[in-house]
């Protein structure tokens, strides 16, 4: 019922701001609004969407926990996807989700409300490292070759 809502509202709020709006400041300037939000959410997007792959990759790297990462990048991705749709409301949404102390707070608001049972991480054991061995694929040219056709075509 609550998502039923949301399909409902959010269009009903967008089309009271472009009324409201478009009547204010006229229909070139708010049609420019909306195209100038699209373009400067994507490079927004695509920045912070960099910054925080490189949070992610890093807590791989370091075997620390990637939930924190992983939830702000999936913010940006849908505050990048609000930024496109058209109208003023989800271009707000979608710029507030953009900033990385919001971001927080409803990563907070969201943890909260979870329960993880528990969380391990698995154990790579890395060979020794020994310069002296290297590791190659080879094929012996002195060998006999068999006969016939290659085998990469049928008869």
């Amino acid at each position: 019922m609550r998502l039923f809502l949301l399909f409902l509202l959010v269009p009903l709020i967008e089309i009271a701001l472009f009324i409201q709006i478009g009547g204010f400041i006229g229909l070139l300037p708010t049609l420019a609004i909306v195209i100038i939000t699209a373009v400067l959410g994507t490079m927004l997007v695509r920045s912070q969407g960099l910054a925080v792959m490189n949070q992610v990759r890093g807590s791989f790297e370091n075997l620390n926990d990637p939930t924190e990462p992983l939830a702000h990048g999936a913010m940006i991705l849908f505050s990048g996807a609000l930024l496109l749709t058209p109208g003023f409301f989800t271009d707000a949404v979608g710029f507030a989700l953009l900033v990385p102390g919001i971001r927080g707070k409803v990563y907070r608001a969201i943890r909260s409300r979870i329960n993880v049972q528990s969380f391990e991480y698995g154990t790579a054991q890395r060979p020794p490292q020994d310069d002296s061995i290297i590791d190659a694929d080879y094929e012996d040219l002195d060998a006999p070759r068999p006969k016939g056709p290659s085998g990469w075509t049928r008869h």
